[in-house]
Formats: structure tokens, C-alpha cells, sequence
């Protein structure tokens, strides 16, 4: 038994690991530099994919992890950072239209949808770069604003919609959760880097819909997908990587740790988003921990029962987020075993020890499975798992990061031995 939970993740060892980790990642991520412009996807090895499409999510995520890196004092951060920025405006942004493109591909658009799911991630990649003092930030920041206000917000309904032709024409009725909780993370992000109340605002709007309204209606699950009206489309199934049907357990890992930043930001915190963010990561863990290996299962029904049953890294590394978070707020020894659980999980089945990255997908006895995923897809969700915990706070991320890889070498670690329980 711990006297206090709060000291394991703030003790000297354990931000050991957490810095050495996130240094192994970025080590890993750099040789995903493509002398052309943007990032390649990288295979396990950390070799390039050549001629892989490039989703806008995919490049705006590197921007705002190198930004990070770069306020937390890796030296290569900031010219990866203006490598990104000089793909996202020269090749993802439309210039007869305005927006940008949803993947490109060589020289060209793919799919030159403009989704929101993806502008509300240019939304952060131009916080996280204006935090990190990039020169051409600011104004990215004021264009997203513009095009965010004059094609996705719904003042009535103080929600994101969600999608448009390349010339701004509806395509469909489609309303999506996971826009707009992606869409509260880069409004908070955005809060944090400019003060402007407008944006602390409209997340709030937001939170009140999806968790003052719809998770309690749905014993604290929040179901994907919404129709015109915003009522929930129980028969939906598109796209399984970003429109699966059913709810997804990682998604309330994310929206509680969002519901404790905003708690953290606001004026006046709230008990109950403290007690909302509890019973959201509370039911997605009795739902969707696979008691047997470990892990969250990546989907679930409307009775919280499992639909898609292989394990996800990205579910892990929320849940590692918001745990940390809880551990910040309101420290307690169920917290610190499910934080050593969690970083245990990934030890054993995600982390690439040797190689760097994580594996992204496990099947049900455990194996690396390359169903859904190529090679090692994504540096933001486990470089968050890593970078989050060392702060001080929930809140104020860009302040907190400052420095903190700075003088860090990056030595080869030992995973956290933890018993399963």
C-alpha cells in the first residue's frame, strides 16, 4: 500500500521512465521526415511506407507532436515542426476553396473532403505550434478560426457538424461524436495558448451535450454517431477506423481526462464533471478490460458488451492519460493500481522495446495483429501517455511541458513489472 498514491508518478524513478520513453518514441518518429514534404508512415522497423496516403488528422498530429516536443525541450522538435507546417499549407490546404483536404497522396488530393474530424485537428496543431513560438502559427490559428465558425460550429446547437465537398456543399446528414470530443481537446488547446473565453465556451457546450445529456441517458457510454437532429443513429456503421458501429471505451478515457483539463481551466470548477469524468472511465473499464491478457476492447454495443474484441494501443494510452489525471486531482490507491496496470499492459503487449513505437493492435490471446493498422501508424496518443503524467497539473500543458526532456538521455528502459490482477 502506497501512503500516498500521487508520489509514484511524481517520484524521480518513475519520471525516468516517462521522459526515456518519450525520447524512444520521437527517436523513433523522426525517420518519418520525407525529404518531399510530410511524414511517412513507418513500418515496425521504422522504415518508411512509400507512397502511403497522408490523412489531414495524421499530419496535424505530428505538428502538434513535435510542438510539444519542441516546448519540452527536444532540440529536433521545432524544424520537424516547420516541416509539417510546410506540408500542411502547401499540400492539404485547398487554396481555391479554403479548408483543407482530408488525405493527399504524391502532389495531389485523394479525398479532398473537408471533414471536421480533421479541422478541429489543424485547430491544434496551430495551438500546440503558437505555443511553441513556430512563426506562421498565429496565422493558422485565425484561418482555422474563420473556416471552423463559417462551416462547422452550430451556434444553435453549440456542437461541430460534420461534413462538406471539396466547394462546401453538404455531402451528408452525418453528426459524429468523435469530431467534436476531438474537438473539445483542441478548443482547450487553443484556450491554453491564446486566453480567448470563446474557446473555453464552446467545449463547454459541447460537454454539456455529450456528457450533461447523452451519457447519462446511456448508463455512461456515449455512443458515435447522430443524425441531423442529433439524435443517436443506433444502425450507423461506416468507416471501422474512425466511424465504428456502436460506442467506443477509448473515447471516454479521452473525454474524462478533457472533462478534468476543462474542470481545471475554468473560473469555476464543477463537482459534477468530476464525478461525470469518474462514472464515464469507471463503466468503460467494468465494460470493455479484457480480465483475462489485459487491455481495452476496441468496440462495444449499447449494453456494453463487446463488438470488436482486439485491443487497441490508443485505448491504453487514454486511459493511462486519465488515470494520471486522476491521480493529479484526487490521488487514491484503486487509481495507482490501474496506472501501474495500464503501463504493465503496455509493456507486455504494446511497447517495442528494441525498436521503439508501439505495436497497434493485439488479438484476444495477445499477438501483434496488423489487421486494421500498417506497420506503426501514430505518434500521438503514446507519446501523450508519456509526456501527460509529468506535469504538474491537468491543466496548463504547454507551461508544464517547458523543458522537461531537456538534458534527458535516452537509454534503453525495462518495462514496469506489475502482476496482473
Amino acid at each position: 500500500m502506497t501512503k500516498n498514491p500521487a508520489n509514484f508518478i511524481e517520484s524521480e524513478e518513475h519520471r525516468d521512465f516517462l521522459r526515456k520513453e518519450a525520447l524512444k518514441q520521437l527517436n523513433f518518429f523522426k525517420s518519418s521526415l520525407c525529404p518531399t514534404g510530410g511524414f511517412y508512415s513507418l513500418d515496425d522497423d521504422g522504415s518508411p511506407i512509400e507512397n502511403a496516403k497522408r490523412e489531414l488528422h495524421e499530419t496535424t498530429r505530428m505538428i502538434h507532436c513535435f510542438s510539444l516536443s519542441s516546448i519540452a525541450g527536444w532540440a529536433e522538435g521545432a524544424s520537424l515542426v516547420d516541416h509539417g507546417f510546410q506540408y500542411l499549407m502547401d499540400r492539404h490546404r485547398d487554396p481555391t476553396n479554403g479548408g483543407f483536404f482530408w488525405s493527399i497522396q504524391g502532389a495531389s488530393a485523394l479525398d479532398n473532403r473537408k471533414l471536421a474530424y480533421g479541422h478541429v485537428f489543424v485547430l491544434l496543431a496551430a495551438a500546440s505550434a503558437t505555443a511553441a513560438g513556430h512563426p506562421d502559427a498565429s496565422k493558422l490559428l485565425g484561418e482555422i478560426d474563420h473556416i471552423l465558425d463559417q462551416y462547422f460550429w452550430d451556434e444553435d446547437r453549440g456542437l461541430f457538424k460534420e461534413e462538406w465537398s471539396q466547394d462546401w456543399h453538404p455531402i451528408s446528414k452525418y453528426r459524429g461524436m468523435n469530431a467534436n470530443m476531438h474537438g473539445v481537446e483542441a478548443l482547450l488547446a487553443a484556450y491554453e495558448a491564446t486566453g480567448r473565453t470563446k474557446y473555453l465556451e464552446r467545449a463547454e457546450r459541447i460537454i454539456d451535450f455529450f456528457v450533461g445529456i447523452i451519457a447519462p441517458s446511456e448508463h455512461w457510454r456515449i455512443p458515435e454517431h447522430y443524425d441531423e437532429s442529433w439524435q443517436i443513429d443506433r444502425a450507423y456503421e461506416g468507416n471501422q477506423m474512425f466511424r465504428p458501429w456502436g460506442t467506443t471505451p477509448g473515447h471516454s478515457f479521452e473525454f474524462g481526462r478533457l472533462l478534468l483539463q476543462f474542470n481545471e481551466l475554468n473560473a469555476t470548477p464543477k463537482i459534477n464533471l468530476l464525478e461525470s469524468a469518474q462514472k464515464l472511465v469507471q463503466t468503460a473499464l467494468c465494460d470493455a478490460w479484457d480480465k483475462t491478457s489485459g487491455g481495452v476492447y476496441y468496440t462495444l454495443n449499447f449494453d456494453g458488451l463487446p463488438a470488436i474484441r482486439n485491443r487497441y494501443w490508443w485505448p491504453v494510452t487514454e486511459a493511462i492519460g486519465v488515470i494520471a489525471a486522476f491521480l493529479k486531482v484526487q490521488p487514491n490507491q484503486d487509481y495507482l493500481d490501474w496506472y501501474r496496470l495500464l503501463w504493465d499492459t503496455a509493456a507486455r503487449h504494446f511497447i517495442d522495446h528494441e525498436r521503439g513505437g508501439w505495436y497497434p493492435e493485439v488479438d484476444s490471446p495477445g499477438a501483434a495483429s496488423p489487421l486494421q493498422f500498417a506497420g506503426k501508424p501514430d505518434l500521438y496518443h503514446s507519446l501523450q501517455a508519456a509526456l501527460l503524467p509529468l506535469t504538474p497539473s491537468v491543466a496548463n500543458v504547454y507551461d508544464d511541458l517547458d523543458g522537461i526532456l531537456s538534458n534527458v538521455k535516452c537509454l534503453k528502459q525495462k518495462s514496469i513489472k506489475v502482476p496482473l490482477k
